[in-house]
Formats: structure tokens, C-alpha cells, sequence
């Protein structure tokens, strides 16, 4: 079984969600530093939806009875070699046991943003929503990406840091996401054909993408 596979055993397969008439889900992935979760935060205060993005935590961990602690430790992280072996319920001789509490905290999660998005019009940033949510009618998946240059001084303004130490966190953490989004999902992050809108920032601001999203509605 492959590793997407637990999710979709775990949600079924009976089909598109059709109850969506007069709903609007936005998925928003983003390069670190790119500006996603800024245009994210615009969208919800012009279109007046709730914006999902540390807040999934929150709520998985209110909702699965778990410490917000494990969920923020593990959030948008890789997993090892090692690891996958227990997501997939498989020990070092290659027996079976009981699902670990790590692949029960990514799969509350992943319940949380279904059942967020089932409750109306919002905005979620990264943690695979776009996946999670593909079986969903009415909802726009963005990607937003930027130049080294331009993620790398947005990120020394934000974080009051040295060029050489953003440039660092901006490939970790496009690392880390890419790596996460791979494992979970049955395509690869970024892939421009598995979006409905690709938006560099590099080449227009966080103002004028928002509209062009909007417009996408």
C-alpha cells in the first residue's frame, strides 16, 4: 500500500462531494517566504471567511484529544525511512501492529480541514488541503511561488535576519514542505498541473494576486 493510499482508506472513496452549491474552499500551497499566508489572511478579510492556517492545530488537537504540542512538533515536517515503516504499521522483522499515535495525529488532522471545509467558505494554507480536499466540488487550489531573491528579502524584512539566513530557512523549509506534501499526497508539490492558479509574487504584489484570485471565485 502506498503511503497516499492511508488516506484514502481512511476516508473511503464514494465520490465527489457534491453538497457544495453555495460554498468557496480555498487551498492555498506556498514557497516559504513566497507571501502565501499574507494573501491568505487578505482573502479572508475581503471576501469576510474564516482563514485556517496554525489554527488546524489548534483544532485537531481539540477535536482528537491530543496536545497541541504534537501537532505543531510534526507540522508540515518529512518523515524518515523509519518513521514511514510505523505509519505503515510495520515493525523492523516486518510484522503488523496497532496504527501509531503519529499517523493518528496527521489523520485528525486531515479529518479537521474536512470537517471545516464541510461547515462553509474559507481559506486554508498549506498542510495538503488541497489533497485532502480533492474529492470536494467548488474548491480553487493556488499555488504561490516567488524568485530566491524576492522570498529571501520578504523573509529577512519578516523575521529581522541575515540574507545568508533566510536564503537557509527559505530551502529548508521548501524542503520540509515538499518532503511532507510527497508523503502524504499522490503527486508532487508544486506540480503546476495539479493547481487551478499559479501566482508568482515575484512578478506582482500580494494585493494584486488576491484579486486575481478573487476573480478565479
Amino acid at each position: 500500500m502506498k503511503r497516499c493510499d492511508i488516506m484514502k482508506t481512511s476516508y473511503g472513496a464514494k465520490g465527489r462531494v457534491t453538497d457544495m452549491e453555495n460554498k468557496k474552499i480555498i487551498t492555498i500551497g506556498r514557497q516559504l517566504g513566497s507571501g502565501g499566508r499574507e494573501i491568505g489572511k487578505m482573502l479572508g478579510e475581503k471576501l469576510g471567511i474564516p482563514v485556517y492556517d496554525k489554527e488546524i492545530l489548534e483544532e485537531s488537537a481539540k477535536k482528537s484529544g491530543f496536545s497541541q504540542a504534537i501537532f505543531e512538533k510534526h507540522d508540515e515536517k518529512p518523515t524518515s525511512s523509519f518513521l514511514y515503516a510505523l505509519a505503515m504499521g510495520v515493525n523492523h522483522m516486518g510484522h503488523s501492529y496497532q496504527k501509531p499515535l503519529m499517523l493518528e495525529i496527521y489523520l485528525a488532522q486531515f479529518d479537521t480541514i474536512r470537517k471545516l471545509a464541510q461547515e462553509g467558505p474559507c481559506v486554508f494554507i498549506g498542510r495538503c488541503s488541497d489533497y485532502v480536499l480533492n474529492d470536494m466540488d467548488n474548491v480553487l487550489n493556488v499555488y504561490v511561488s516567488a524568485d530566491m531573491q524576492t522570498r529571501v528579502k520578504r523573509t529577512m524584512e519578516k523575521h529581522g535576519i541575515s540574507e545568508k539566513q533566510a536564503e537557509g530557512m527559505c530551502i529548508r523549509g521548501d524542503k520540509d514542505r515538499s518532503n511532507y506534501y510527497n508523503y502524504y499526497s499522490d503527486h508532487p508539490w508544486g506540480d503546476a498541473r495539479y493547481y487551478d492558479l499559479c501566482v508568482n509574487t515575484g512578478k506582482i504584489s500580494l494585493e494584486k494576486a488576491t484579486e486575481l484570485i478573487i476573480q478565479c471565485l
